[in-house]
């Protein structure tokens, strides 16, 4: 796996693609691209991601809630929002801590 500056690019992912697999750089690189516009797509009519063996990218709606700023100490109303969330699945927490 390449890996540059602690982070992972598209870039990497369809260079390792290109190194594993033998497909051109060109069509590795298409892959790669295909795949997080379908993942993209996906989260955004709703849907959650599950890639087996590595963990689950999930949508939750949060309410409103009452925030305070740090610097005044003003509470401030948050507005309700979607975010997104992964969790790591359990194959993928155990390589992670075997790799310390």
């Amino acid at each position: 796996m390449i890996m540059t500056t602690g982070t992972l690019t598209r870039a990497d992912l369809a260079e390792s693609l290109h190194k594993e697999v033998g497909l051109s750089r060109s069509d590795s690189s298409k892959i790669v691209e295909q795949i997080l516009t379908e993942m993209c797509g996906a989260l955004s009519q709703g849907e959650n991601v599950k890639i087996s063996g590595f963990g689950t990218f999930v949508l939750r709606d949060k309410g409103e809630r009452v925030g305070r700023n740090p610097k005044t100490g003003i509470e401030v109303p948050i507005a309700p929002r979607r975010v997104l969330t992964f969790r790591a699945s359990q194959m993928m927490r155990e390589r992670i801590v075997g790799a310390d």
